[in-house]
């Protein structure tokens, strides 16, 4: 009988395997979700999720994009400040759009305060995110491309009680250099948590929660 796995190639297993070595943030939910079957021969997908809880121990200490979506709530329900995908793709023929065998896919979302909704540097400002992360975690790459998007909600109706909210959407893909992908899903975990708003830590750092109003030191 033939094994599975003896139909991934190398290279591919491989990468697999750095994966599994990245060392994302703790505020990061992270999970294998179901890869796209006609982007590439192998795929893998990895979605991220960002969250606040509801109760304000256990909050996040949040700033930036993000800050929008922590107004004082009277109820108890966690609030999603970021989510994204993380997609490698594996051709082992090559691919002269990707120019190489590895092409990752990446696409975050997060809630804007609306001051920054309409600040027209903003995609700009998405962009340099991404290629910052990736200069600070040392992940070699070539032919990234990317498109940010603005989005505004506005409800009507029955809804029409909720406030319009404006979102950033950023969707890139590059190629990594090699099939080391450790750096790279290090890199992106840490864009996304900005995109959350959540504010740089030094190595070996952990965030502290945000202190409940009231709460004694």
């Amino acid at each position: 009988m033939v094994n599975a796995l003896d139909q991934v190639p190398a290279d591919f297993l491989f990468a697999l395997g750095t994966l599994r070595q990245a060392q994302c943030r703790g505020e990061l939910r992270l999970a294998e979700i179901p890869a796209p079957a006609r982007l590439a021969p192998f795929a893998v997908a990895l979605g991220a999720e960002v969250i606040a809880p509801g109760d304000p121990r256990g909050s996040l200490a949040v700033h930036g994009p993000a800050a929008a979506a922590l107004q004082p709530a009277s109820g108890s329900e966690d609030i999603e400040l970021a989510t994204g995908r993380f997609i490698l793709l594996h051709d082992p023929d090559g691919s002269a759009v990707w120019d190489g065998e590895f092409r990752i896919v990446t696409y975050i979302r997060a809630q804007l305060e609306p001051e920054m909704g309409n600040d027209e540097m903003l995609g700009s400002v998405a962009w340099t995110w991404l290629v910052e992360a990736l200069e600070n975690h040392a992940a070699p790459y070539r032919s990234a491309g990317g498109t940010a998007t603005r989005v505004l909600s506005e409800s009507f109706g029955t809804l029409s009680d909720r406030p319009n909210s404006i979102d950033i959407e950023l969707r890139a893909s590059w190629t990594p250099a090699t099939p080391d992908i450790t750096s790279h899903l290090e890199a992106w975990s840490d864009m996304v948590c900005t995109f959350a708003g959540l504010p740089p830590l030094p190595e070996g750092v952990t965030a502290l929660p945000r202190r409940r109003r009231g709460q004694s030191r």
